[in-house]
Parts: structure tokens; C-alpha cells; sequence
């Protein structure tokens, strides 16, 4: 049998070890949650949202056991943890409010003799494969729709955050939600491929790397069911010279450098309007000066490891090609003695002479590192904006409303800001473009991705 250890940023010690599922245990796994589907699809909608909303209510209840867990799991601080648990309520709740209005059946207008009408029906069983950056936010944005919708859930979660989901089948636990509604299992690659290949599994939720939704790809193929891949980018933001500086640079700020950099939407390169660039980048340094990296589970500290030393050697790659292409590096590494090639403490680095020849502005980071590039116009901003492999999210920095909503439909990606950056709002759709992913969650639309319309056509006698 198979053994997944969990190495912690912290300090490189096991922080977790489970056994792997096995053919058998998976096999279980497939026959629960297809028998319980077919009671659970029957369940009247306010009794899956009581279930949804006792399940949230044991789940903040034990907010800082979790953030402690979170914090050794991946490695964020401490005194940062408790927001990923007020995320995941704030979504969880929203998704359950919504739900009686999505799934509500579509009447038309009235035909003599005939009564009309499109209903959507549960897809089935939902595949979930969650990742470890924001493992409880990412999770719960297919979990809760999926359960609601009438579908029963296998969630696979990252081997960074296995307790992830542990925590989360205990809080349905302790909501009494039917077994085999919600269930996890710990898998290996090859197992996670095979059980997106077998026939009982209906729609697969795939957040993480494109070669990750390259394989959900092939392995759905031929099958035709949903799948829906979230699969990171490349963010920009625009600062226009009218922008308020005071509010733009730590709003933007902390859009690049908050969970050291590793967020899907997290901003990875600014574009600053050359009247403003060099006061922006003065505000900016002194911005990132001010973090502090350190042991997360440490109150004070702002910038936690990342993820693991390849990731931070990867990102330390990144902005030395990018100075020996003629860029400049803003902060000396030696001030952060914690920084060292080979570990994943990693020191926060800002970057101005940069261009899309450099890997740093074009290649996902996903660590704490952010390129700044002077514009002279609107029109180069969107351009440069636009010219990425990716589109999650991009944002504008403006006191002219109507100027920043007029750029933000010609920027190609799933989310435009004005004056903010790096959030989801549950009412809105999360989606991607490009190389960004396909399909949708949140939202009134992500519903839609989790059901089926079928039309009901009935003449009367």
C-alpha cells in the first residue's frame, strides 16, 4: 500500500502521512456515492441547504484549529489563516443562497393545452480535485453547489493538504448529512486518472496547472461529460496616472504578495502610466520593505515560505534571468537571512526594467516576485495586458469609473477589477480564458456547470 507524506514549509519536518486508497477502497467509494445519489437528487432543496449550513456552522466553529493546521500544512501565516476560513463561510453561505433561485424551473409563457417547462437535474457523481493553495476557498466552490444541486461528491485533494479534507468530512459528519453524499479519498496519480476514466464518475472540478487540466483532458475524452478547470494565470494591473496612489499601491501591493505570491488571481505584473511610474515604484518598494519573512506560525509574521524549495529555487530562476537580461532587483535578498538558495523561504523581490521577453513576465511565478513596466498610453497597457497565454483576472486603477469600465471590456479574462484586485465574489462567475481553464463556478451560472436541463413538454388530454 501506498504511503502520501505531507512535508511541511515550516520546517521540512512530515507534518502528515496517510496510506493511499487502494482499487478496493476507491471501488467502495464509487458504489456509496452512486447509491446515494439516488436518494440524495430526491431530497427536498431546504433540507440540502440545512445540511450545507450546518456543515458551514461546525466548520467555523473550529477556525483556529484549522488555520494552525493550514498554517504547517502550506505554510502560510498564522496571523493570516483565520481569513481562508471567513473565505470559505462567505462562499459556502452565498452558493446556498443562491441555489433555490438557480435551480428553480424555467416557465415560459402560456400555451393553450400544454404545459411547458425546463427543469435542471443533477449531473450525478462529482469528481473534485482541490489544490493546496486556498484548500478550503477552491474546494468549496464546486463542493457546496455540487451537494445542493443534488450530486454526491468524491473530493481528491492535494497531498500538500490532505486534513483539508478530512476537516471537511467532519464537519458533514457532525451536520448529518447522508453517507456517502460527501466523501474523500487520498490518491495517487494513476488512481486519480483511472477514477476520472470510469464511467460512474459524471463531472469532474479540476483547480491547479494546465498540465494538470491537460490530464483531466485526456482522460475525460470520449467520455462527454463536464468538466470545469481552473488553471491559474498570469494577472496584470494597470495603474492609470489619475489613480490614487495612496489606496493603488497596497491595494495592488498585497494582490501580488499575499500567500507569498501564490494565488491563482494574484497579481503577477503591473503596468504603471510613465507620468506616476517612478512615485508608484518608490511607494511600491517601501511597500514590500516593510514585510516580514519569518516562521509563519509567528503572529508577527507577513510573508510566510512557500510552498516547497523547488517552487522558491523556480521563482529565484525566474528573477535571475531576468537581471542578467537588464532588469533591476529593488530588494537584497541578503536582508531576509532566511532566504537561501535550496529553501523554501524565499525573499519578496520587485522588478523594473522588465519586458515580455523575460520569463518573469510572462510565466506563471507563483511566488512573491512582481515585474513593473512604464506605459505611455491606455491603448499599450491593454496590449501588454493582453498578451499573455492566460486571462483569470486583470484589474485597473482609476478615479474615472467610466474609463476604467470601458478598459475593462477590452481585457481578455474571466474577472476585470476597477480599483481592487485578487478576490472572488460568490454572486459573480468565476471563470478563465485562454489558458486560464474553461467552465464556470460561483455564481447563479455555476449551477448550470453542475446540472442538466431537461425540457418537460406535456399536452393535456
Amino acid at each position: 500500500m501506498g504511503i502520501q507524506q505531507t512535508i511541511s514549509p515550516v520546517d521540512g519536518s512530515v507534518y502528515v502521512e496517510r496510506e493511499l486508497a487502494e482499487p478496493a477502497d476507491i471501488e467502495r467509494a464509487l458504489e456509496r456515492a452512486v447509491a446515494a445519489q439516488r436518494a440524495w437528487r430526491e431530497t427536498p432543496l431546504g433540507e440540502r441547504a440545512r445540511r450545507c449550513s450546518a456543515m458551514v456552522d461546525d466548520f467555523v466553529a473550529r477556525r483556529d484549529a484549522l488555520a494552525e493546521e493550514l498554517t504547517w500544512q502550506m505554510g502560510r501565516p498564522i496571523a493570516a489563516g483565520g481569513g481562508e476560513i471567513g473565505g470559505f463561510e462567505e462562499r459556502a453561505r452565498g452558493m446556498i443562497a443562491l441555489a433555490e433561485e438557480a435551480l428553480a424551473p424555467i416557465r415560459l409563457a402560456d400555451k393553450p393545452g400544454f404545459t411547458r417547462y425546463i427543469a435542471r437535474e443533477p449531473l450525478g457523481v462529482s469528481l473534485i480535485v482541490a489544490p493546496w493553495n486556498f484548500p478550503f476557498m477552491t474546494a468549496v466552490n464546486a463542493i457546496v453547489p455540487a451537494i445542493m444541486a443534488g450530486n454526491t461528491v468524491i473530493l481528491k485533494h492535494s497531498a500538500q493538504t490532505p486534513l483539508c479534507a478530512e476537516r471537511l468530512a467532519q464537519a458533514f459528519e457532525a451536520a448529518g448529512l447522508p453517507e456517502g453524499v460527501f466523501q474523500y479519498l487520498h490518491l495517487s496519480h494513476d488512481h486519480t486518472e483511472a477514477l476520472i476514466r470510469d464511467p460512474r464518475i459524471d463531472h469532474v472540478s479540476f483547480t491547479g496547472s494546465v498540465g494538470g487540466g491537460a490530464m483531466v483532458e485526456r482522460n475525460a475524452a470520449g467520455r462527454f461529460i463536464a468538466t470545469g478547470l481552473e488553471l491559474g494565470g498570469k494577472d496584470p494591473a494597470y495603474i492609470r496616472a489619475d489613480a490614487d496612489l495612496d489606496a493603488a499601491v497596497p491595494g495592488v501591493m498585497d494582490g501580488a504578495f499575499f500567500n507569498s505570491g501564490q494565488s491563482c488571481c494574484g497579481i503577477e505584473r503591473i503596468y504603471v502610466h510613465r507620468e506616476i511610474f517612478d512615485a508608484f515604484v518608490d511607494r511600491a518598494v517601501a511597500w514590500v520593505r516593510q514585510l516580514r519573512l519569518g516562521d509563519p506560525t509567528d503572529p508577527d509574521t507577513t510573508l510566510g515560505p512557500v510552498v516547497r524549495p523547488a517552487a522558491a529555487d523556480f521563482v529565484r530562476h525566474q528573477v535571475e534571468e531576468a537581471v542578467a537580461a537588464g532588469a533591476k532587483a529593488w530588494i537584497d535578498p541578503g536582508d531576509y537571512p532566511l532566504s537561501t538558495p535550496g529553501s523554501a523561504y524565499l525573499a519578496p523581490q520587485l522588478l523594473t526594467g522588465v519586458d515580455h521577453t523575460m520569463r518573469v513576465m510572462t510565466e506563471e511565478s507563483f511566488g512573491p516576485v512582481v515585474g513593473i513596466m512604464p506605459v505611455d498610453s491606455d491603448d499599450e497597457a491593454v496590449r501588454l495586458m493582453n498578451d499573455s497565454d492566460f486571462g483569470l483576472t486583470a484589474a485597473v486603477f482609476t478615479r474615472d469609473i467610466a474609463a476604467g469600465e470601458a478598459l475593462a471590456r477590452r481585457l481578455e479574462a474571466g474577472t476585470v477589477f476597477t480599483n481592487r484586485c485578487d478576490y472572488l465574489d460568490p454572486e459573480l462567475a468565476w471563470t478563465g480564458v485562454k489558458q486560464s481553464g474553461r467552465g464556470c463556478s460561483l455564481s447563479r451560472l455555476g449551477y448550470e456547470t453542475l446540472t442538466r436541463p431537461k425540457s418537460f413538454h406535456l399536452k393535456h388530454a
